[in-house]
């Protein structure tokens, strides 16, 4: 058995708007690619958060995987309670939608937001449950996911745990990739 720490950029910080915004299809196509070749090599859960953007976006990629991969899990972890309840009805309403397509959810800690302390204690969670991760992630364009990948090179200073980074330049191949598959070279990530 092999899970899969799946996190990355917020929805705003790679700068898609809205669930109709072609760059989503992009991304999501990437998110597959990548997670296909994981579960290949054995990962059977893809554990994830509800942000929106990658994490979201990763939930509804692997519930179409699937229909390739029967056998796979996926979990969605909220770092506390009440995680999503300061959002807009609409984004509120899309995590709900979100949670009806994985196999367990749960929140880390049981008390709502108090302190950065629950999101480190949800980052310490996430890699002592997981064996590898995947992140959409940039080292030269910094986002919230940064501290995500900073408590993953720590843990990788103390023992092995694989890390798999999808950066601009990955984006734009795979960017190259799908609109050639849809006969457009549009470029939608420079």
């Amino acid at each position: 058995m092999s899970r899969l720490w799946v996190t990355g950029y917020r929805s705003y910080e790679i700068g898609t708007f809205g669930n109709e915004d072609p760059k989503i299809e992009i991304l999501k196509y990437a998110l597959e690619q990548e997670l296909r070749v994981l579960i290949e090599q054995g990962v059977d859960w893809i554990l994830t958060g509800g942000q929106m953007g990658t994490e979201q976006w990763t939930i509804e990629v692997a519930y179409n995987l699937k229909n390739d991969y029967p056998d796979l899990k996926i979990a969605l972890l909220y770092p506390f309670k009440g995680f999503g309840d300061q959002w807009q009805q609409s984004s509120k309403d899309k995590l709900r939608l979100t949670k009806k397509l994985v196999d367990f959810s749960d929140t880390v800690s049981k008390l709502p937001y108090k302190n950065p302390q629950q999101l480190k204690n949800y980052q310490i969670f996430m890699l002592s449950h997981t064996d590898l991760a995947l992140l959409l992630y940039d080292t030269e364009f910094k986002g919230k996911v940064y501290y995500d990948y900073q408590a993953i090179l720590a843990k990788q200073g103390k023992s092995p745990y694989p890390s798999y980074l999808v950066d601009m330049d990955k984006l734009q191949d795979y960017a190259i990739a799908y609109n050639e598959i849809l006969h457009d070279t549009t470029q939608f990530f420079e």
